[in-house]
């Protein structure tokens, strides 16, 4: 049995993460860490049936007294970079889906999991349609000279544009450098209006709006034609199969992996 840690216990996505490792056969709920309701049974809020799981607020102490195989952190993104450094030094194993993080901190985790032999797995969508839409990108990528991303999220989201938006442009700039093939020299007379620009010149615009939950377009053109690529998440019960799939894979590893797609 996967001993898991969930930390975020009682978000949004840290909530169908603990249901989606109550459900798993091979999978055990470890730990959970809040900042909210220290001390309560994780089971009695979530199902109104106590598991003997008390939420931690502290981290450290959780990952000291529970020691998990795995822990899967859907926090903030003030906070997971600091955290993610405390399970690898801890050699806690980890399943990094809260976005936001920036390349160099990306690259001080990998440092970290290389130094200390123990697997981080680093994915800015646990979808597989997602995970698709954004393979699929890539493979329009070589046949089109012109891009650009949309991606939609609740009102709520911290970050933009979102981690997958920004791993859809880098996985992009490996097939094409430049998205923008003879686009007219352009003025913003309201800044902003051309969206954020990435990798590859890949401009990526962010909606945040109620009634959304995640969805993103990928939208290339050229002469005389469109080719529009989109993914849209329903429900966040979608990202669990990725979720253990991902647990899964970082409990029988050692390495790094940015990216749910490295793993399929």
């Amino acid at each position: 049995m996967i001993k898991v840690g969930v930390v975020g216990a009682l978000g949004k996505m840290g909530r169908e993460v603990i249901n989606a490792v109550l459900e798993a056969d091979d999978m055990m709920l470890g730990m959970a860490v809040d900042i909210q309701r220290k001390g309560e049974d994780i089971g009695q809020i979530l199902k109104n049936q106590p598991n003997g799981v008390l939420i931690y607020s502290d981290l450290s102490q959780a990952l000291s007294e529970q020691m998990p195989d795995v822990v899967v952190d859907f926090t903030q993104p003030s906070s997971v970079f600091e955290n993610a450094q405390k399970y690898l030094k801890n050699n806690t194993k980890c399943v990094i889906g809260t976005t936001g993080l920036t390349d160099g901190q990306i690259f001080t985790l990998e440092a970290l999991s290389s130094e200390n032999k123990t697997a981080c797995l680093i994915a800015p969508n646990f979808s597989l349609g997602a995970v698709l839409m954004m393979m699929f990108a890539q493979k329009a990528s070589k046949y089109f000279k012109n891009a650009e991303i949309m991606e939609f999220h609740h009102n709520q989201k911290k970050d933009a544009p979102s981690g997958t938006a920004v791993k859809t442009a880098q996985m992009m700039s490996v097939e094409n450098s430049d998205f923008t093939y003879m686009n007219c020299p352009e003025t913003e007379t309201i800044q902003g209006a051309r969206g954020a620009n990435a990798k590859a010149n890949v401009h990526i615009h962010s909606v945040r709006m109620p009634g959304f939950i995640a969805s993103q377009e990928v939208i290339f053109g050229a002469s005389g034609q469109v080719l529009t690529i989109r993914h849209d998440s329903m429900d966040r019960t979608c990202y669990m199969s990725g979720v253990l799939t991902a647990v899964r894979y970082v409990s029988q590893h050692d390495d790094f992996i940015y990216g749910l797609e490295n793993i399929l």
